[in-house]
């Protein structure tokens, strides 16, 4: 991921544009600041959000350097097939969050998901996921500093190194000031800030290219449609079949970030009472949804003006094609002075959205799960919220050094897949059986992650250095990094939920009498019989469902 080395001159309504927008956000963290007295306040913003509020922050979080940079990337690499991420990787496993997951995770009144493991297991377990998440959680933020130097190195034509410096500084001046309140209400803002900054790129280029349909009408047949070549991974320019699409990423991978993964779960947690922490996954669904059509079009847009317009060069000196550089190279041909200002302030909002969201989870995963736990079980609130201000700071730190890691990585999807893979994917078959099978034992959940999520890393190191080739298994170093991605997500799930199984079957499970409000079948339900229909969560998730379905059935 080597920086384009083209770069685009701001006029000075440009520089007023981003000035004022940090400007703007770093004055929010101020003001919060005497309103973020406890710990509560600084890591679950006072659980007094609403639907809207939780909502859009939930979306907004994930909004960062994947979102923007690396789908539209991904989609000049692999077509349509990048929509994947989004119909089928994205809106069930945020209705099932929704409607069956949730209920758990906030009725618990859990600051976090090792939180809830240590409710559901025990101490072991909720270090291990801690730790984990925590190394994650880094290694994702590394890519969203390093994509927001590469903006401002794009643009301004700074050094590498300051770029990274003010990135850093900017994200962490908020965090550390208001906490999750601060990154919540900086998402808001920037989740409008990408919308308006962004929506004029796809539209520009069908003006100038003709519409969507002509647009895929002169893709190559391997990558303008989204099942019909999902037969035979020959196919496709994914290289993967419709079995490695539904079991790697519309199950395992999607489930295990949207219903796992604290940096997005955490805004829910914010809602001011269970419905509206229902409510939030399933309302951000819907622009998920219509999100390729800004994401998804600017990386059609992107792969044939780099095929036809001999002013448009996705290629870096030494020839190579960098994917990641698409949306700012089509922000520098299509937007004029003041247009290029906002757009480069949506590019920065959404990667100061998933930075803060990443910095914001670490703080509370590393302060209750970790410190409090392991270092100072009798800390104080007032105490907690203090190592919070200094652990986002040494956060904000640890990921300057994993931006460099991220440098090495031929593009941010295929990196952020495979990080994934070693986490997510495990966890994921330890929620699901904790939550729905009472029997389940700490010593089946500890062991079943700590095998999985060591058998992922150790198939990922062996395959980068193609010590390992089992074509059978979908792995092999023939194949894309985003088919071994989703292969090897698939098989480390299925590890450790048999794993998980055959050792809870011989190890004690927990009493029932401690797993009240943590499992199905235990957990008392809100059954909404009085609310009217337009307030429920299951009517808006089956709307969910059906959109979701038509937008497959129309791209077939």
């Amino acid at each position: 991921m080597t920086q384009n080395s083209a770069q685009i001159s701001l006029a000075f309504i440009d520089w007023a544009v981003i000035i004022l927008y940090f400007i703007i956000i770093i004055g929010i963290g101020l003001y919060l600041n005497k309103f973020t007295k406890s710990g509560e306040d600084y890591f679950l913003a006072g659980r007094k959000n609403s639907t809207w509020v939780a909502g859009l922050a939930f979306l907004s979080a994930n909004l960062g350097a994947l979102e923007i940079l690396g789908l539209s990337g991904s989609t000049v690499q692999y077509g349509m097939y990048v929509a994947h991420f989004y119909w089928i990787g994205a809106i069930p496993a945020m209705i099932f969050l929704g409607l069956y997951m949730m209920p758990f995770y906030y009725g618990s009144n859990i600051h976090s998901i090792p939180g809830y493991l240590k409710l559901r297991f025990d101490e072991k377990t909720r270090i291990l996921n801690g730790f984990a998440f925590a190394l994650m959680t880094l290694l994702v933020s590394g890519i969203n500093l390093y994509s927001m130097a590469l903006v401002l190195r794009t643009f301004l034509g700074w050094d590498w190194n300051i770029c990274m410096w003010s990135s850093a500084i900017a994200v962490g001046s908020y965090v550390t000031l208001g906490g999750l309140m601060s990154a919540i209400f900086t998402e808001i803002i920037q989740f409008f800030l990408i919308w308006f900054g962004l929506l004029l790129l796809p539209i520009l280029g069908i003006v100038e290219l003709g519409s969507v349909n002509k647009i895929l009408g002169e893709l190559p047949t391997t990558m303008s449609h989204l099942w019909s070549t999902a037969g035979n991974p020959q196919a496709n320019a994914m290289g993967v079949t419709w079995i490695g699409l539904a079991l790697g990423l519309g199950f395992v991978l999607s489930f295990g970030y949207w219903t796992t993964d604290f940096l997005v779960v955490q805004r829910a947690f914010s809602s001011k009472d269970l419905r509206s922490a229902q409510m939030a996954p399933i309302f951000a669904s819907f622009f998920k949804m219509i999100l390729p059509f800004i994401v998804v079009t600017a990386g059609l847009i992107a792969w044939k003006l780099d095929h036809q317009a001999s002013d448009f060069l996705l290629r870096n000196a030494n020839g190579t094609i960098n994917y990641d550089s698409a949306v700012p190279m089509l922000i520098k041909r299509y937007y004029p002075s003041g247009l290029i200002g906002l757009g480069v302030t949506a590019l920065l909002a959404g990667f100061m959205a998933g930075q803060a969201g990443n910095i914001s989870a670490f703080n509370t995963v590393w302060t209750y799960d970790l410190y409090k736990s392991m270092i100072k079980k009798d800390a104080t609130d007032e105490h907690l919220v203090k190592v919070g201000r200094i652990t986002t700071v040494v956060g904000i730190i640890l990921s300057i050094g994993t931006a460099y890691l991220a440098q090495s990585f031929p593009s941010i999807m295929d990196y952020m897949q495979a990080i994934f893979s070693w986490v997510n994917a495990p966890l994921f078959a330890t929620m699901l059986l904790g939550m729905f099978w009472k029997r389940t034992s700490p010593n089946g959940a500890f062991w079943g992650l700590v095998i999985g999520m060591s058998t992922s890393i150790t198939l990922f190191i062996l395959l980068r250095f193609n010590m390992i080739d089992i074509p059978i298994l979908g792995i092999s170093p023939s194949f894309s990094d985003m088919s071994n991605n989703l292969w090897r997500a698939w098989w480390v799930w299925l590890l450790t939920f048999v794993l998980t199984i055959a050792i809870s079957l011989v190890t004690d499970p927990k009493p029932e009498s401690e797993l009240v409000g943590l499992v199905k079948g235990l957990t008392p339900e809100e059954k909404n019989t009085d609310l009217p229909l337009l307030h429920k969560p299951g009517f808006w998730a089956v709307i969910s469902i059906i959109c979701c379905i038509a937008l497959n059935i129309y791209f077939w």
